[in-house]
């Protein structure tokens, strides 16, 4: 199976596959290839939950072709619990600010063509 299908897989349960350095310790995205910290190409996969906080986002009400039928949505970058990790995903039905408060509570729920896809808690 390959990387990438495994990072989606994980998102479809809820979770995120990280990788931890061996060398290191330090904590990535299951996307890179070498460690950010040491430079070091090894890791252990480590899943994580799926839940965090909202750092930042911006709310698209004019979209690209093909998600049209999406709109209005917010593409979040979201701060996740416990890990100085951040991800970004898909949150729908946000047209507004007022809707979507900076540290609001969000997860993880599923991978689909629009990439990951988050839900507010």
């Amino acid at each position: 199976m390959s990387n990438k299908q495994e990072f989606i897989d994980a998102v479809n349960s809820g979770k995120i596959l990280a990788r931890k350095c061996t060398k290191c310790g330090n904590l990535h995205l299951a996307t890179v290839y070498f460690c950010q910290q040491c430079g070091h190409k090894e890791f252990e996969s480590k899943l994580l939950d799926g839940i965090g906080t909202v750092a930042t986002y911006t709310i698209i009400t004019v979209p690209p072709a093909g998600f049209e039928k999406y709109t209005p949505y917010a593409w979040v970058v979201m701060n996740i619990d416990n890990y100085d990790l951040r991800i970004s995903g898909f949150l729908g039905g946000i047209a507004s600010p007022s809707n979507l408060p900076i540290g609001s509570k969000v997860k993880i729920v599923g991978y689909d063509d629009r990439g990951i896809l988050l839900e507010k808690q």
